[in-house]
């Protein structure tokens, strides 16, 4: 069932120069007048982009058409902002224009919002505010087929390694916390190497609008391990979309540097600082068995480079 949207209504915030929803996929009229619309927002570095995290959303879609009472209207990948100071992170610019070049060619009703990229660093909180605000009054939210209007619930995508991080003291404001899980809501996607069961529990009082959503096919591709590929030389085909991997081979975005010391995933926390951590902070998932990947990655082009010279 539906959870009930709060009644609060969101102000206006500050858009940057020249600044507009992209609103082109966005479906106006609901399909069915009993359900609840609902725009799906995926918050992330998206450095680069993969085909993981558009499938995240098709995993979520699958899962509220057979098992909720939620219509989506609209789906947007948000990239954070240059401020995230992220080790690796390369321009607002370049992530955004990947993400369109992914959705543009590989989706029939994802979009990018550019909003929280091209600004200064904004909190989870604050986004999904800013895309409630656009889309329930600039916009004008949506209608039935019979014209009676509906406002939209924005609903967060992540992956359960993001709300691991949720459950942990200290890394979030309870106030944001509130936001997201209270007030806004969160599709979880399972993730390799995440607890899921183990943080939805300790998020319990929100557990009404958490969705936990296993994955029937395991998927642990991530934008870590495909900067890797890029500066081992390796091929990334099918791992992400080749107009992707076009654009980045053209910028040079990921250039064979030796071996990579990045073993960040998400923003580095600042000791103190909550609202500098809870946006987006993401605890390091990979650990040893991110060692384990590097070493058997190195090891993988020495066979190759053996292999060539003894053939």
């Amino acid at each position: 069932m539906a959870a009930e949207i709060s009644a609060h209504k969101t102000t206006a915030l500050k858009n940057p120069s020249n600044y507009a929803l992209a609103s082109h996929r966005l479906r106006r009229t609901l399909h069915t007048s009993t359900k609840q619309p609902i725009v799906l927002v995926a918050c992330g570095s998206f450095n680069p982009i993969t085909y993981h995290h558009l499938r995240m959303f098709e995993i979520a879609k699958d899962f509220i058409r057979q098992n909720t009472n939620f219509e989506i209207v609209g789906g947007y990948l948000s990239p954070v902002s240059d401020g995230y100071k992220k080790a690796g992170l390369v321009s607002a610019h370049d992530r955004v224009k990947m993400c369109t070049l992914a959705t543009e060619q590989e989706s029939s009703w994802l979009m990018v919002d550019s909003w929280e990229a091209l600004q200064s660093y904004q909190r989870t909180a604050v986004v999904l505010d800013h895309f409630d605000y656009e889309i329930n009054t600039v916009v004008g939210g949506v209608s039935t087929r019979d014209g009676e209007h509906r406002d939209v619930q924005i609903m967060l995508l992540a992956g359960s390694d993001l709300i691991s991080t949720m459950s942990e003291p200290g890394v979030w404001s309870h106030d944001d916390l509130d936001n997201i899980l209270g007030r806004h809501g969160t599709f979880v996607i399972e993730r390799t190497g995440a607890a899921l069961d183990q943080a939805t529990d300790n998020l319990a009082r929100w557990r009404n609008n958490i969705y936990p959503i296993a994955q029937l096919v395991q998927n642990d591709v991530s934008s870590t391990k495909v900067r890797l590929f890029f500066r081992r030389g390796l091929s990334v085909q099918y791992l992400l979309p080749a107009a992707v991997i076009d654009y980045i081979e053209q910028n040079n975005l990921y250039p064979d540097d030796g071996p990579c010391m990045e073993k960040d995933k998400g923003k580095d926390r600042e000791s103190g600082n909550s609202e500098s951590n809870n946006v987006h902070a993401t605890q390091s998932t990979l650990g040893t068995g991110y060692d384990k990947f590097i070493n058997q990655l190195d090891m993988y082009k020495q066979t190759l480079s053996v292999s060539k010279i003894t053939s």
